[in-house]
């Protein structure tokens, strides 16, 4: 069981993802839509992992994402976006992703990077 929180702009996406995510595993879920919901959300929620879209009103994936990785360096994110451009892909690597999904979500990708995170144990 493991608390999961979901930061995207776009309710469908949100929706999308959760259909990804097994109801009978008991994760426990949070959700947000835009990156400073994140920000506030990760420090309450204290999420085990977060998945989060990169191109947001107001303060984007990427900022949230530094953001929430100064507050823990350890935190798992997995970035979900339509931007799949290497460059992309390589800044959020950078910045402490542990994986980048491509929009909109297999769910057999969703399923893969969360049972990796929470299979790891350890936080990056």
């Amino acid at each position: 069981m493991a608390r999961i929180m979901i930061i995207d702009d776009s309710l469908v996406a949100r929706m999308s993802l959760k259909a990804c995510i097994p109801k009978d595993a008991g994760h426990e879920l949070t959700e947000g839509n835009d990156g400073s919901v994140a920000i506030e959300l990760y420090q309450s929620f204290k999420p085990d992992v977060t998945f989060m879209d990169l191109t947001m009103p107001g303060v984007d994936g990427i900022v949230a994402l530094e953001a929430i990785r100064r507050l823990d360096p350890s935190a798992r994110v997995i970035i979900l976006t339509a931007d799949i451009q290497r460059r992309t892909i390589e800044r959020v690597t950078e910045l402490g992703a542990c994986a980048v999904v491509k929009k909109p979500p297999a769910k057999e990708a969703v399923l893969a990077e969360l049972d990796k995170v929470l299979a790891d144990g350890t936080k990056p």
